[in-house]
């Protein structure tokens, strides 16, 4: 046996005297006391079939509280996360923006470069220098061919404007344009 055991087996039985004034109606040691722990056995039998329902004895709390608790706890989460997944997914656009900026800068880079390659080339330079400046060789003759569909453009370009090409004074060609 056990030291609780061998202690029961020592105590003294309780005598007729006080179960007699207990059916009596005399009142007991504590009634307060018994009375608690029957309502906690009878509160947990009860509670062992529904699950979480001691948590909610045990809180204290209704199911519209606990609903309205868990609400706002849910909302604060939600606020606490959704400025920085704000601020992430800025930047995490601005990335994608400034990677895209920096793929177009190193295609320009390359092209600059391969410009920079032909541009050193002494016959790319002197090739260049005969079709835009139309330069020539020493020792060699140019010949500027004229097609008919530029004639009348040169035609109209070398036309002297009739207000500028009159005698006589400035006013008189105005007196004179007006007048008819």
């Amino acid at each position: 046996m056990t030291q609780r055991g061998t202690q029961r087996a020592r105590r003294p039985r309780r005598t007729e005297g006080s179960s007699a004034r207990r059916a009596e109606g005399a009142p007991a040691r504590r009634p307060q006391l018994a009375r608690r722990v029957a309502a906690g056995k009878a509160r947990l039998r009860r509670s062992q079939g529904k699950p979480g329902a001691g948590a909610a004895r045990v809180l204290g709390m209704s199911t519209t509280r606990r609903a309205a608790v868990l609400a706002i706890v849910v909302c604060a989460l939600a606020f606490t996360v959704a400025v920085p997944l704000r601020t992430y997914l800025a930047q995490r656009a601005e990335v994608t923006e400034q990677e895209q900026r920096q793929a177009q800068l190193q295609h320009d880079v390359a092209l600059l470069e391969q410009r920079k390659a032909a541009v050193s080339d002494p016959a790319q330079v002197e090739a260049e220098a005969r079709r835009r400046l139309r330069y020539v060789m020493p020792g060699e003759t140019p010949y500027m061919v004229q097609l008919p569909e530029d004639a009348p453009k040169a035609a109209e370009e070398a036309r002297p404007d009739p207000v500028s090409s009159g005698d006589g004074a400035w006013y008189q060609q105005l007196w004179s344009t007006v007048g008819g």
